[in-house]
């Protein structure tokens, strides 16, 4: 791997893009976690639902930006 001054903006996009996707996926199953236990705490739920979009909305954003416009 090279060091992080020798990596491009696409790279580190790439990195970062990784990251949240993880972040994602846990949190995914720290809600079905939370949902198939005895009595989920609701407002735990929501938050953890809300920062779960919030990730997707920006790992959309990320794929956007690594995705070259094509005109058609």
């Amino acid at each position: 791997m090279t060091p992080p001054s020798e990596l491009n903006h696409d790279e580190m996009l790439r990195i970062r893009l990784g990251v949240l996707v993880r972040e994602h996926r846990d949190l995914d199953e720290a809600i079905h976690v939370l949902e198939t236990a005895g009595r989920p705490d609701p407002l735990t739920l929501r938050r953890l639902k809300k920062q779960k979009l919030f990730l997707k909305d920006q790992i959309v954003k990320m794929e956007d930006n690594l995705i070259p416009d094509i005109i058609a």
